[in-house]
């Protein structure tokens, strides 16, 4: 069941979706594609057309990766050394020897910040650029709800008048939360409806015999045939009964969008990571994490708007309990592995220019060790890295204190790097606004976009 499902607009959607009028099609429900137009003028510094954000649910320890502290106390340091990276005076932790021969791609951020320290009030910070009402990990979607950056740029693709016959926001392999029963809000349509909901893979793409049903026709049914059943359609839905207007208007986006999706034919290709080689599938890695990697660069490469790879089910990287051995043994190597192979398989077919790659958790972890070997939540300073879409790499752009607590330079928020996301993308945050579920406008974000990342 999709998280959104907490929606009533949502239900009423389903309901409606199974009266049997779509049946008539095999089409699938997922609510995405093109609606509205827009100028597409772009005003921003960047080249990106597309992003991909790499989200480390669980918030992973900048100290320990991207900000290492060598001159501080062994409870704060840890047991990690640094190793040099490609960029003249910045160092990295030693787990990390694969993106360290790629930093000069890469603009490291080292002093955001934010006030909320659950995972599902943090995510949602993150992700959305501002506070939750409560700082909470007990929290759901709701159609209230402001919307992430994901669903933003997907809004705007649509408002834009994006029409490509693929999901413009994509989310693989599961969504943001907390655990199954806490889904982070934000991340669906939210105040701006369900017809905005990313396509939520919601399965693992490593998986034996990994296939996304209903991305295309049926081998059985030739175009022709299914032109004469969208006709049938058409009749049967004339004297269907009477629903509302708002109603009407869901429908007749749904149908829409999975037609335009099994017409098109290129979802389904773009889904399908058994048309690359086993030599790719293996440099990203036979994870989860790389396969989600190399998914979100097939459907870039398809046109897809905004792709984001959940690294691991749930909070993965919340490292309260053996925090050194978790991320030597078993999270970061997989991460640095397909971290490094997007990067470089970007590059190499020339999407990198236009793709533009963020990397964060939803906040730091304390810089004191606890009692258990672990680092305890914390969001007074973090990192999040920045490649591709015309961001200047081979920099670092701010600084922690010495023992990584807090901004003692230039402190960022999340709302200044979602500004330089739609600024990567060409949109003049000033002027852009959307409607609140009662009627405000709301900007699309409260920060402006970092300069000198361009």
């Amino acid at each position: 069941m999709n998280p959104a499902s907490h929606s009533p607009l949502f239900l009423t959607r389903r309901e409606l979706l199974r009266s049997g009028a779509m049946g008539l099609l095999g089409l699938a429900s997922n609510p995405f594609t093109a609606h509205g137009a827009g100028s597409g003028v772009r005003t921003g510094p960047g080249k990106a057309t597309s992003v991909i954000l790499i989200f480390n649910g669980g918030a992973p320890s900048h100290i320990d990766l991207w900000d290492p502290k060598p001159e501080a106390s062994s409870e704060i340091r840890g047991p990690f050394s640094t190793i040099k990276t490609n960029v003249s005076g910045v160092r990295v932790s030693e787990l990390l020897p694969l993106m360290a021969k790629r930093m000069d791609k890469v603009a490291l951020v080292r002093s955001v910040h934010h006030e909320h320290s659950s995972h599902n009030g943090g995510m949602y910070w993150s992700t959305a650029g501002r506070p939750y009402r409560v700082d909470s990990t007990l929290i759901n979607p709701s159609p209230t709800d402001l919307p992430g950056v994901g669903t933003l740029v997907g809004w705007l693709a649509q408002r834009d008048g994006f029409s490509r016959g693929v999901p413009p926001y994509v989310i693989t392999p599961f969504p943001h939360c907390d655990s199954k029963a806490y889904i982070t809000p934000g991340q669906y349509g939210g105040c701006l409806g369900p017809r905005f909901d990313p396509f939520v893979l919601d399965d693992d793409p490593n998986a034996a015999g990994f296939k996304v049903q209903n991305m295309a026709l049926d081998s059985s049914i030739s175009m022709e045939r299914f032109d004469q059943r969208l006709s049938l359609l058409k009749d049967i839905s004339a004297f269907g009964p009477a629903i509302s207007s708002q109603q009407a208007t869901e429908l007749d986006i749904f149908k829409h969008q999975a037609v335009e999706l099994l017409q098109s034919g290129k979802a389904a290709e773009a889904f399908d990571l058994s048309k690359e080689p086993d030599s790719v599938r293996e440099r990203y890695g036979r994870h989860s994490w790389g396969q989600s990697h190399l998914l979100a660069r097939r459907l870039v490469e398809a046109g897809t708007r905004f792709v984001t790879t959940v690294n691991g089910p749930s909070i993965t990287w919340d490292t309260h309990k053996d925090n050194f051995n978790a991320l030597k043994n078993r999270l970061v190597p997989p991460m640095d592995q397909a971290y490094a192979a997007l990067l470089d398989d970007l590059q190499e077919r020339g999407l990198l220019d236009t793709t533009l790659v963020v990397w964060m958790g939803e906040f730091g972890r304390t810089p004191k060790i606890n009692a258990e070997a672990g680092r305890d939540h914390w969001p007074g300073c973090y990192s999040v890295l920045l490649a591709g879409g015309g961001i200047r790499g081979g920099q670092v752009i701010g600084a922690s204190d010495s023992i990584g607590a807090y901004p003692s330079e230039r402190p960022t928020t999340p709302a200044e790097i979602h500004a330089t996301m739609y600024a990567a993308l060409g949109y003049d945050v000033r002027n852009i606004s959307y409607a609140s579920a009662d009627g405000r406008p709301i900007a699309l974000t409260e920060g402006l976009p970092m300069s000198e990342l361009f």
